[in-house]
């Protein structure tokens, strides 16, 4: 293969795999022990 191919398959493996790690992060189950620091500050 092409090391150009090789580079952006990898680029784009990293790119989905960051992606899925954020989303999974934000909605899944460790998303309750995230605190909002809004909430946290009343005015």
């Amino acid at each position: 293969m092409e090391p150009a191919i090789v580079l952006s398959i990898s680029v784009a493996a990293v790119v989905i795999a960051i992606t899925g790690i954020s989303i999974y992060t934000s909605f899944g189950p460790p998303s309750k022990q995230l605190n909002d620091p809004f909430d946290d500050h009343e005015d």
